[in-house]
Formats: structure tokens, sequence, C-alpha cells
């Protein structure tokens, strides 16, 4: 018996260790990629990989810093981190890791980072934008074909057009077009276009609409990344034992747990109430809302909002949270229970009352400190994509991009300087500002 516990002090003190990049790492990353100083971004997140990443958070490492170097124009290196990103998100799936002990006896971050499903798509739209930094159509065209299997495999799954991700698809059609793929750009470009329509301008997405093709110029694809992606952060609530029986009888998830904790659950013997921890999205704020192009010959041409990242992360939260706060009131209950049968077990193994009290208040004091909410998420992402589409004449060219704030004044701009514009040809850009 005493072994037993011994071993569960262990555990527990073990996983006291666990946790996710801090709030505080993150803000000081936004505030780098604000200024845009995407080098010292990256030199900030690699010196802080041991203390911030855990080892089985290297995916996450491998998104946040892939997502930087790509914004600093280091496509090779970017490519690297988002090549490994997507076999370990390969090897995970290949996984059953939904029902880990772990996670409901210590806390989800027991469990190795996955992405949301809008994020794995993004990956794909990383990847490619990359390749096409490199003027490789053929290995942008990898990642579109990668792009719309993967948003295949989600729509058959959910059966519905609410698994799709209208942005990847329509940027993965732009690249069928590139690649002279054009039937599997109509398919993807009519998928695209039907979420949108779907919407119906919620959230500002609407279908998206461009200058028609003009003979013999070359057509101009910018993506702006803007803004800041909420944050998660940890909140703490007090709950009832009415609450968490309501939670176990409403969820398939706790309906299976183990008939020892219900039972004391439904006893009460474990008190009135306990406090869990579950993740809250924390908004960022940012100044630019808005942008557009202006031509050497004085054309403007406003980019669209084609994803909201914001909205996307606020909807995956939301959908899970049910789940989390259950999870989070079985781990304080199994906890509770378990630091009562300790003291009970060095109670009788010592005879002595004292001895059992302490270990009770030890054990339990071990499990509140190893109740931490899963915070971990992709947080170098921008707030939305937004993006243009335009023609000019084939040659080098001078483009501005603006940016405007919320009341439209021009905030800042950046120059594209010497543009080589290909008769008849394409060219992609990509720019990020995040204040």
């Amino acid at each position: 018996m005493k072994a037993r516990w011994l071993t569960l002090l262990t555990v527990l003190l073990c996983c006291t260790a666990c946790g996710a990049p801090s709030l505080r790492h993150k803000k000081e990353v936004n505030k780098l990629l604000a200024a845009g100083e995407f080098a010292a971004a990256e030199q900030k997140l690699e010196e802080s990989k041991d203390k911030e990443y855990s080892k089985r958070d290297a995916l996450l490492y491998y998104l946040d810093t892939a997502t930087v170097l790509h914004e600093a124009n280091l496509p090779d290196q970017s490519d690297e981190r988002f090549a490994l990103a997507q076999r370990q998100m390969d090897d995970l799936f290949a996984q059953s890791i939904s029902g880990h002990a772990g996670r409901y006896l210590i806390n989800d971050l027991t469990l190795p980072y996955y992405p949301a499903p809008y994020e794995q798509a993004l990956t794909y739209y990383y990847r490619a934008m990359n390749f096409l930094d490199r003027q490789d159509v053929r290995g942008a065209l990898v990642e579109a074909n990668k792009a719309v299997f993967y948003l295949d495999r989600r729509r058959d799954g959910k059966q519905n057009d609410g698994a799709d991700d209208a942005f990847v698809q329509y940027f993965a059609s732009l690249i069928f077009e590139s690649a002279g793929k054009r039937d599997d750009a109509r398919i993807a470009r009519t998928r695209a276009l039907n979420v949108y329509a779907a919407l119906n301008g919620a959230g500002g997405l609407t279908v998206p609409e461009f200058e028609a093709p003009v003979k013999n110029w070359g057509e101009v694809i910018l993506v702006h990344a803007n803004g800041v992606a909420p944050l998660k952060i940890s909140k703490t609530i007090q709950v009832a034992w009415g609450d968490v029986l309501f939670w176990m009888n409403t969820l398939q998830e706790g309906r299976d747990e183990n008939p020892a904790l219900q039972n004391a659950i439904m006893t009460g013997i474990l008190g009135n109430s306990v406090t869990v921890a579950y993740p809250v999205l924390q908004e960022q704020p940012y100044e630019i809302k808005s942008s557009e192009v202006v031509t050497a010959d004085g054309r403007v041409y406003r980019t669209l909002l084609m994803a909201d990242v914001s909205a996307a992360a606020r909807a995956e939260l939301k959908e899970h949270e049910t789940a989390t706060l259950l999870r989070a009131a079985l781990r304080a209950a199994a906890k509770r229970l378990a630091a009562v049968q300790a003291g009970q077990a060095v109670g009788q193994a010592s005879d002595n009352d004292s001895a059992a009290t302490l270990t009770e208040i030890f054990v339990g004091f071990l499990g509140a400190l190893t109740e931490k909410a899963d915070t971990r998420q992709w947080f170098t992402l921008p707030a939305q994509f937004r993006m243009t589409r335009f023609y000019l004449p084939a040659g080098k060219q001078d483009i501005v991009l603006r940016f405007r704030n919320g009341f439209g004044n021009i905030v800042g701009e950046h120059i594209f300087h010497q543009l080589p514009v290909p008769s008849g040809g394409r060219v992609y850009l990509h720019y990020r500002t995040a204040k």
C-alpha cells in the first residue's frame, strides 16, 4: 500500500513540470512581430525552446518557428520546420491518443500537442507559399493536393461544408491554375466559393470578386497576413458536485468513468465542490484593420478578408468547451479521492491520525498543483488573412501596400520594389503585419 501511494506521489511530482508556453512568452514574441523584427522573434523562440516547450510540444515549436521564418522571407528554413510539423501530425494521427489516461488523472498537457483542424489546413498554405517564394510551382502543387485531400477527408467525416476551409481551398485553386491543372482548379474554386456564399457575409467573409484578366499583362496575387490571434489563458472556477453529475450524464465521454469515482461523487464524500482550470481566449489588440495596394499609375486595389483565424480559434474552443470542463471536474474528483485514500492508507499503516491528515493535505496539494489548463496554441498565426488580385504590365514594377486603421486612416505602408511581372504569368506575394 505504501509503495502504491509513493508511486502516485512520484508521478504527481514529475507532472508538476507539465506546462504550456507562457502568456508572457507569447506576448514578447508578438511584440517583436508587431515591430517587424522577425529575426529577433525567431531568435527569441530558439532561446526559449527548452524553457517554454516540452518534448511533447515539439510539433508546436516547429509551427511557431516555421511561421516566423516564413515572415522573415527564409522559405528554406521555414519549410524544413513545416515539414517536421507535418510529419509529426501524420505520426500522431496514426496513434490513438484521445483516451490517454493522463488527461483524466493529471491534466490535458500530458498529451502531445495536436493542431486544430483549421491549423492543420494552414500548414499546407504556408508550405505552398514557401515553394512559390522559391519559384517552385511543382512543390506548391504537392501542398495544394495535400490540402484538398485533407479537406476532403474532413468534409467526408462531418458530412457538411462547415468542415471545409474556404481560404485554403481558394489558394489551392490558384496553384492548380498556375500548374495548368484546370479541372482541379475548378473543383477547388467551386468548393471555396460555395463556403463563402454559405457564410453570406458572416464575420465579413463574402464571395471574393477580383479584377478581370488583362491580355498580355501579368497577375499579382498578394496575401496580407494581419493582426494577432487571440491568446489562450487559464481560467479557474469552483464547480458544484451537481454540475459534475450533469456533465457526466450529458456527455458520452463521462459515462464510462471509474465506478468508484462516480460513487464517491454521488455520495458527496469528497466535499461540496471542486476547483477546475480551463482555457479561454484573450483578444489581442491590433491597429491595422484593412489594407490596399496602390500601383505606380495610381490604381487602388483593396484587400478582401479571406480567412478569420480568430473566429476559427473561438469556434474550436467553443466546440470542445463542455468536454474540457468535464475532464477537469473528473480529474479534480479523482485527485481528491486519491488524497482521501492516501490519508486512510497512511493512517492504517502508522496508526497516526496526524500523519494521515498531513498525507491527505499533501496529496491534495500536489493534485491541485498539477491541474493546469491546456493553453497551447499555434500563437504566431495572424488574426486574419486578406488578399487581392490585380494585373500589371509586364516588366519591373513598384507597388505600395498601404495599411489603414479602424477609422480609415493610413497608418503605414510597405513597398515592393522592382517587382518582376511576367507577361501572362503570375507573381505571388505575402506580407505580415501584427501591430
